[in-house]
């Protein structure tokens, strides 16, 4: 085994740290962080190539369940408690390369394909929720637009439980998406209050992507304008919006209901 780092002054330790908290040295660097190791075998699965893991033994399951080659580095429990992001977290904390996607690498092979497109979101929890419950229901790519947060943000990574990795998702502008959708015939149905249907009257059997935006302004007139279709989820209470993870997950599912009933 390797010298052990015992030390948080050391600078191998002190670019991690580093890398966490700051969102312009992950893009200045093209490096992110994961921990954990069902997150980084997502990962590892997903294509990503791993640049150093960092491993605390005491704390470590056997290093031979994650399926790869890794460049590693052993810590001290005391500098892991200082790295480690979360609690559990099984003694592994990779350092991983970014990679570089953009709309034209996601597939439209899968019939009838479900997208969820978020605009402007801005908590990386709520990013998370949505990524976990796209990979329950089999979507086929989640795009961000105009985002607030970056997609490797440790809070994001860690709330999606390494859905990040399992559902292809891609940033862009709204223009862009745009653009994209209409060039491969997807239906846009935007949720929102105004001028809208409920949403299991809409058709969700053909290719169809789900626009939401954030929850205190909605989405902007250039959604409204591009949609094929406005909808809604029924408020029954006094509140007029639901968490937009929350909003997702059902709206999701509908399709998910209407594409199982029509097969």
């Amino acid at each position: 085994m390797e010298n052990v780092i015992t030390s948080v002054q050391n600078p191998r330790i002190k670019q991690l740290l580093t890398l966490q908290q700051k969102s312009s040295e992950r893009r200045k660097t093209g490096l992110f962080v994961v921990e954990g190791q069902r997150e980084l075998q997502h990962c590892i699965e997903a294509g990503l190539q791993i640049d150093t893991i960092f491993c605390c033994e005491e704390m470590a399951p056997n290093l031979s369940t994650i399926n790869c080659q890794l460049s590693t580095i052993y810590v001290s429990p005391y500098v892991y408690e200082k790295i480690a992001y979360r609690g559990s977290t099984e003694g592994i904390i990779a350092v991983v390369k970014t990679p570089q996607r953009s709309l034209g690498d996601l597939s439209t092979a899968k019939k009838p394909g479900l997208y969820i497109v978020l605009e402007s979101v801005e908590k990386p929890g709520n990013l998370g929720a949505v990524l976990r419950s796209a990979d329950a229901a089999g979507v086929a790519a989640v795009i961000v637009c105009d985002p607030l947060t970056d997609l490797y943000n440790p809070n994001l990574i860690r709330s999606s439980i390494g859905a990040i990795f399992t559902v292809p998702t891609v940033a862009c502008t709204s223009e862009e998406c745009i653009s994209w959708l209409k060039q491969h015939q997807i239906q846009i149905l935007t949720a929102q209050l105004q001028d809208s249907r409920v949403y299991y009257d809409a058709d969700m059997c053909r290719p169809t992507a789900i626009v939401m935006g954030t929850e205190s302004t909605g989405l902007s007139p250039i959604w409204r304008e591009a949609a094929d279709a406005h909808i809604r989820i029924p408020m029954l209470g006094r509140l007029d919006s639901l968490n937009v993870s929350v909003s997702a997950a059902i709206l999701m599912y509908e399709a998910v209901r209407q594409q199982m009933t029509n097969n």
